[in-house]
C-alpha cells in the first residue's frame, strides 16, 4: 500500500533530502567571498585552532568507544546470542560514528563562515545574514539528516537479518533462569537502542569538553581583558581572544548540535520501543501498515523534517529589520506546516485524534519554553525586564548581580517545568481518551508522552540551523572589530549578533525541554522493556536509590564547573605572564601567543571531561547490579527531576548575566569600564559555566543514564531475579 511505504520510509527519504540540501549550503557558504587580509588572517586562526582541539577530542572518544563498543560485544553475546551482540556493538558504533561526522563537519563548515560573513556584512544586513544562516543550515541539515538515515538503514538491515535468522519471527532467550520469548522486533529495538546509546556517548563528551573548553578561555579572558586590561575579550591583543572563539564554535556548534542529536534520536528510538508493545498486543499491522505504531514516531519526525525544510527557504532578514525576527518566524512558521502536515496525513493513516494531539501539544510546549527562555535573558526592556534588572543591579556591586540572576534562573524554572508538565498530561489524556488499545490505556497514554517528544523534536532541523547562527555570527563580529571596518557594516554584524544571543538561548531552553520529555519516555520504555509497571517510592530501596539519582547531576555539574575554574586559573595566570613578558602585545607592536591559551583550554577539557563522564555511566550500571530493576527506575526518576530543574536554573541564569552585561557594554549605566561593568562582568563569569557547559550538559546526562539503563536491562534481569545483589 501507498500509505504503508510512506509510514516506512519518509523518515529515511526526508533524510537523504536534508543530507543533499546540507551540501549545497556548504558549496554556497564557501563560493562567498573571504575578507581582506585581515578577516582571513583572524579567521584562519579561529579555522584551525578549532581543528586541532577536535581532532585531539575525538581521538580520545574513540579510544572510549572502542573499548565501549567490546563491552557490548561481550555483554550481548552472552546474553542473546553473539549475532545480537555484533549487531548492538555495530550499532553503538554506528551511532558515534554519525554523531561525531555531524559536529565536525558542521563545526568545520562554521569556522570558514566567520570572516565570510563578516565580508558579506559590509554589502548589507541581508548578504551577512544569509551566509551565517547558510552555515548554520549546514548543521542542522547534518544532525536530522544522520539521525533519520542512519536510523532508517539500521532498522532495514536490522530487519532483513532478522527475518532470515528467524524465520517465524520469534526466539527464546533465557532470563533470570526462565525462558522468555523475543520478538524479533524487540531485538531490533534493543539494537537500536544501543545506536542511540552510541550518539548520546558522543554527545556528552562533545558538549561538555566544548563547554569547558570555550568557558575556560572566556572566564579567563574577561577578568584580564576586561577587568584588569579595560579591553575586549575579543580585542586581538588578548591571548585569550582565538582560544574564545574556538570555544564558541567547538561548544555552541559541536557541542550543542551533538546534544540535540542526541535527544532527537533517543526520542524516537523510546516512542519506537513503546510502540513495539501496541504493535504486540494489538497485531503486527493495522489498516495494511505493518508495525504502524513502531514506525509511526519515524513518520512524525519524517513531517517535522518536511516541514522544517519547507521553511527554511522563506528564512530572511529585511534591510532594517532586526535578524531575530527572521529566525523566530521560521520556527513558527516550521510549527505550523507540522502541525498541519500531521494533522492531515496522521488522522488519516490511524483515523485516531491521539497521536495528533500528542505531537502538536509537544511542538507547542516546545515553542513555550523557547519563549520562555527569551523571557529571561532578552535585553529588549520594551518587553522584558529580567536582564534590564539584573544590568541595573550592577549599580550596587557584585554581589547584588550574582543574587538578582541567581533568583531570575531560579524563577525561569517555573514556566518552563509547568509547560513541560502540561504537554504530559495532555498528551497522556489524548491516549487514554481517544484509546488506540482499550484494553490497555496506560500504554497508549505512556507512548503518546513519548510522541509529544517527538512532536517537540519534529523541527530540529531549524531549532539546530538557528542554534549554529549564533557562534557564527558572535565570532563574524569579533572579525569585523578586530579587522578595522566600521559604520554601517559593523553595525550590521552587531545587529547579527545580538539575535545570535537571543537564538542560543532559546535553543538551550528548546533542549531541556525535549530532554526532558525525551528521558520520562525512556523511563517507561525501561518499565515496558523489564514487564514493570508501577513504583511505590515509599519503599526504602526506590526512596533511597531516587535520592543517589538526584545526586548525580548535582555532582556532574560540581566537576564541570570546577573544571572550568581550575582551567581558568591557569589561562589567567598565562595571559598575565604574556602581558607581563611581552609589552609589545597590549601596544599593538606584536601578535599574542594565541596557541599557548589554546593548549591550556584543550588539555584542561579533556582532563577534566573524563572523570564525570564515567561515573554517570558505571553508576547507573552500578545501580542496576546493587538495587535491581526497581531500584534502578527509582534512580532515574531522580536523576530526572534533579536534571531538569538545574538544566534550566543554570542555562537562563546564566544567560541572563550575559546579556546583563552585554547591555551595560552598549552604554547603560556607565558602559564599558564602569563599577557596573565590572559588577556585570563577575556576573558573567558565574555564568559561564553555568549556561555553556554545566547547564546544557544535564540534557545528555539524563538521557545517557536512561539509555544506559535500557541497554543493560538484558543484564539487570539476569543478576538476582531481577532484584539485583542487595536483596533488601
Amino acid at each position: 500500500m501507498v500509505v504503508s511505504v510512506g509510514v516506512e520510509l519518509l523518515a529515511p527519504v526526508t533524510g537523504v533530502i536534508s543530507l543533499v540540501l546540507a551540501y549545497m549550503a556548504m558549496k554556497k557558504v564557501m563560493q562567498a567571498p573571504v575578507g581582506n587580509e585581515k578577516m582571513q588572517k583572524f579567521g584562519g586562526l579561529i579555522a584551525a585552532g578549532a581543528k586541532t582541539f577536535i581532532k585531539r577530542q575525538y581521538k580520545t572518544l574513540f579510544i572510549f568507544v572502542g573499548c565501549f563498543a567490546v563491552l557490548l560485544l561481550v555483554v550481548f553475546t552472552l546474553t542473546r546470542g553473539f549475532e545480537q551482540g555484533l549487531l548492538t556493538a555495530v550499532a553503538y558504533l554506528t551511532g558515534s560514528v554519525l554523531s561525531s561526522l555531524a559536529g565536525i563537519v558542521g563545526m568545520g563548515v562554521s569556522t570558514k563562515a566567520n570572516s565570510r560573513s563578516a565580508n558579506a556584512a559590509q554589502k548589507s544586513l541581508n548578504e551577512g545574514f544569509k551566509v551565517a544562516y547558510s552555515a548554520g543550515s549546514v548543521m542542522g541539515s547534518l544532525v536530522v539528516g544522520f539521525a533519520l538515515v542512519g536510523i532508517g538503514a539500521l532498522y532495514y538491515v536490522a530487519t532483513s537479518m532478522f527475518g532470515a535468522l528467524y524465520p517465524t519471527g520469534v526466539t527464546t532467550f533465557m532470563v533470570a533462569g526462565v525462558a522468555k520469548e523475543f520478538t524479533a522486533m524487540d531485538l531490533i529495538f534493543e539494537i537500536l537502542v544501543g545506536y542511540s546509546f552510541g550518539a548520546s556517548s558522543i554527545a556528552l563528551f562533545a558538549k561538555a569538553g566544548g563547554g569547558l573548553f570555550t568557558k575556560a578561555a572566556d572566564v579567563g579572558a574577561d577578568i584580564v581583558g576586561k577587568v584588569e586590561q579595560n579591553i575586549a575579550e575579543d580585542d586581538a591583543r588578548n591571548p585569550a581572544a582565538i582560544a574564545d572563539a574556538v570555544g564558541d564554535n567547538v561548544g555552541d556548534v559541536a557541542g550543542m548540535g551533538a546534544d540535540i542529536y542526541d535527544s532527537y534520536v533517543a526520542s524516537l528510538i523510546a516512542a519506537c520501543v513503546l510502540g513495539i508493545v501496541l504493535d504486540k498486543v494489538i497485531g503486527n499491522s493495522l489498516g495494511g501498515i505493518p508495525f504502524v505504531f513502531t514506525l509511526m514516531p519515524l513518520f512524525v519526525a519524517g513531517l517535522g523534517n518536511i516541514a522544517a525544510i519547507i521553511s527554511s527557504f522563506f528564512v530572511k532578514v529585511k534591510e532594517g529589520e532586526f535578524p531575530g525576527k527572521a529566525l523566530n518566524n521560521g520556527t513558527y512558521r516550521t510549527t505550523l506546516i507540522f502541525i498541519g502536515l500531521t494533522l492531515l496525513t496522521v488522522l488519516v493513516t490511524l483515523g485516531n485524534w491521539a497521536v495528533f494531539i500528542s505531537a502538536t501539544i509537544g511542538i507547542v510546549a516546545g515553542v513555550i519554553i523557547g519563549v520562555t527562555s527569551d523571557i529571561f535573558t532578552s535585553t529588549d526592556g520594551k518587553r522584558f525586564a529580567p536582564a534590564r534588572k539584573v544590568a541595573e543591579a550592577a549599580q550596587t556591586g557584585h554581589a547584588t548581580v550574582v543574587l538578582s540572576g541567581f533568583a531570575y534562573g531560579l524563577l525561569s524554572i517555573v514556566p518552563s517545568v509547568l509547560g513541560i508538565a502540561i504537554a504530559m498530561l495532555v498528551s497522556y489524556w489524548a491516549g487514554t481518551t481517544f484509546a488506540i488499545n482499550p484494553a490497555d490505556s496506560f500504554t497508549t497514554g505512556i507512548y503518546c508522552v513519548a510522541i509529544s517528544a517527538v512532536g517537540m523534536l519534529s523541527i530540529t532541523a531549524m531549532v539546530v540551523s538557528n542554534d549554529a547562527y549564533g557562534p557564527i555570527v558572535d565570532n563574524a563580529a569579533n572579525i569585523a572589530e578586530n579587522s578595522g571596518i566600521s559604520g554601517e557594516a559593523l553595525e550590521n554584524c552587531s545587529k547579527m549578533d545580538e539575535a545570535g544571543n537571543t537564538a542560543k538561548a532559546i535553543t538551550k531552553g528548546f533542549s531541556v525541554g525535549a530532554a526532558a520529555l525525551t528521558v520520562i519516555a525512556l523511563l517507561a520504555a525501561f518499565l515496558e522493556l523489564t514487564d514493570t509497571r508501577m513504583l511505590n517510592i515509599l519503599e526504602p530501596k526506590i526512596m533511597a536509590c531516587l535520592l543517589i539519582g538526584s545526586v548525580i547531576p548535582a555532582l556532574f555539574s560540581a566537576m564541570l564547573v570546577m573544571g572550568v575554574g581550575n582551567t581558568a586559573e591557569k589561562m589567567i595566570v598565562e595571559i598575565r605572564r604574556q602581558f607581563k613578558e611581552r609589552p609589545g602585545i597590549l601596544a599593538g607592536t606584536e601578535d599574542a601567543d594565541y596557541g599557548a591559551c589554546i593548549d591550556i583550554a584543550t588539555k584542561g577539557a579533556l582532563h577534566e571531561l573524563l572523570p564525570p563522564t564515567l561515573i554517570a555511566i558505571f553508576a547507573t550500571i552500578g545501580i542496576g547490579l546493587l538495587f535491581g530493576i526497581l531500584g534502578l527506575a527509582g534512580y532515574l526518576a531522580g536523576s530526572i527531576v534533579s536534571g531538569l530543574l538545574l538544566a534550566l536554573l543554570m542555562s537562563n541564569a546564566g544567560g541572563t548575566w550575559d546579556n546583563a552585561k552585554k547591555y551595560i557594554e552598549d552604554g547603560h549605566f556607565g558602559g564599558k569600564g564602569s563599577d557596573a561593568h565590572k559588577a556585570a562582568v563577575t556576573g558573567d563569569t558565574v555564568g559561564d559555566p553555568f549556561k555553556d557547559t554545566a547547564g546544557p550538559s544535564m540534557n545528555t546526562l539524563i538521557c545517557v543514564m536512561s539509555l544506559v539503563a535500557n541497554l543493560f536491562a538484558p543484564v539487570f534481569m539476569i543478576v538476582g531475579g531481577g532484584a539485583g545483589l542487595l536483596l533488601v
